[in-house]
């Protein structure tokens, strides 16, 4: 065989040799991939609508945070539930379905749910609840009555509308203060008496000007927002105010009417501001005639339940939480916190951080007597500091302030 037929046939068995070494080779089969763990479903019962830039959509953004803050948890949310937009609809209904949709702990985001949250907190008795502005957890309280399963959770909103007041008291130029409020109740009153005795103060203490000439005045419309045929119009409320001299308005309710009015106003020519509620970017509507919003920073809050719930560690509680007073908008452990806007001044901005420094190191109590109810009862004697349960039930309003008190 010659050498060139001998290299042929060495070739041609190499290749075979190399084809039948490749057909015996098994492929090695890919790892096994873990399964998803199934998300921890956590459920919320938004009283408005879930992007109203106030309260409901504030506790939409607590449901955000705590998504990015714990691994695999996913919030599902039912908006709007309220008389106008879902008459007839019930807590333990819309607690119904969001069970039927995977959730393991839900949370209703309303003083207005309170008594529905109850009913379904003891109709699902495996299933955790809180009711966010409630008091049906609060051993102390006055109407404890809550199975082991609900708990309740609340921002310390009286600093906020403090600081709401002095904002407003030092850059009123007619010393006239509106306080668009919604409906009434412990809650709204102590929210409202806040805000005038932090006006009160920044009118008497900071700018040394004579109580007697400033003017606090409430007007309730009847729900946390508009309602066609149920409640007053807050549109036309805030129009009221400042055709009629308040040129402040501080809203207490879930929407921006007092900002959009104002804006109007100001570009009309009128020289007037609005205080916003609720939600840290609520501003951002009419950043030049806000003076800035107190607003609930709820993040954490959900966080604590929702890890809670899904470590098997669940137990009762009723937590009140304040500012955390080193840095009142820290984002991970302040409740409550107060934006600065562009209508504050920043001479009137550096008086509101004297005033904030103030709250926090006790040097100002604004719940500390002499104070009077409306009705001339006394509500706290000289020097007497109000306790939780002075604070968290309020009655009436003050001595000073215009407005229903029911």
């Amino acid at each position: 065989m010659g050498s060139k037929k001998l290299w042929m046939v060495v070739a041609v068995f190499t290749c075979l040799a190399m084809l039948l070494t490749a057909c015996g080779e098994k492929k090695k089969p890919e790892p096994a991939k873990a399964p998803e763990p199934a998300p921890f479903v956590f459920g919320v019962v938004l009283v408005g609508p879930y992007n109203d830039h106030g309260w409901s959509e504030a506790h939409y953004m607590g449901g955000k945070y705590a998504e990015s803050k714990i691994p695999n948890a996913k919030m599902i949310y039912v908006d709007n539930v309220n008389p106008g937009a879902k008459p007839g609809v019930t807590i333990p209904q819309v607690a119904e379905d969001l069970i039927s949709k995977g959730a393991r702990i839900i949370f209703t985001t309303s003083d207005d749910f309170k008594d529905g949250t109850l009913e379904a907190a003891k109709k699902y008795p495996n299933i955790p609840f809180v009711n966010v502005s409630g008091d049906h957890a609060w051993k102390e309280g006055k109407d404890y009555k809550a199975p082991n399963n609900l708990s309740n959770f609340m921002g310390r909103m009286e600093y906020g509308k403090m600081i709401a007041g002095c904002a407003a008291a030092l850059t009123t130029q007619t010393g006239k203060i509106g306080y668009l409020g919604p409906l009434i109740n412990d809650e709204t009153r102590r929210l409202a008496v806040s805000a005038y005795l932090g006006a009160k103060y920044a009118w008497t203490n900071i700018l040394k000007k004579d109580p007697k000439k400033l003017k606090f005045k409430a007007t309730w419309i009847g729900f946390w927002f508009n309602i066609p045929g149920q409640t007053l119009d807050p549109t036309k409320v805030a129009v009221d105010f400042y055709k009629s001299g308040y040129d402040v308005v501080i809203s207490g309710i879930d929407t921006t009417e007092a900002l959009v009015e104002a804006n109007k106003m100001a570009k009309a020519g009128k020289k007037v501001r609005a205080i916003q509620y609720d939600y840290k970017e609520a501003c951002k509507e009419a950043e030049e005639v806000c003076l800035g919003v107190p607003y609930f920073n709820w993040g954490p809050a959900y966080v604590k339940a929702v890890k809670m719930a899904l470590e098997n560690r669940w137990t009762q509680y009723w937590d009140w939480d304040g500012p955390d007073w080193k840095d009142i908008n820290h984002p991970d452990t302040s409740a409550v916190g107060f934006v600065k806007s562009r209508g504050l001044s920043q001479e009137n901005a550096e008086k509101v951080d004297g005033f904030i420094k103030g709250l926090a190191d006790g040097s100002i109590n604004l719940f500390k007597g002499p104070r009077q109810f409306q009705n001339g009862k006394t509500y706290l004697k000289e020097g007497e500091v109000a306790t939780d349960l002075q604070v968290w039930y309020f009655p009436q309003l003050l001595q000073g302030m215009e407005g229903r008190s029911k």
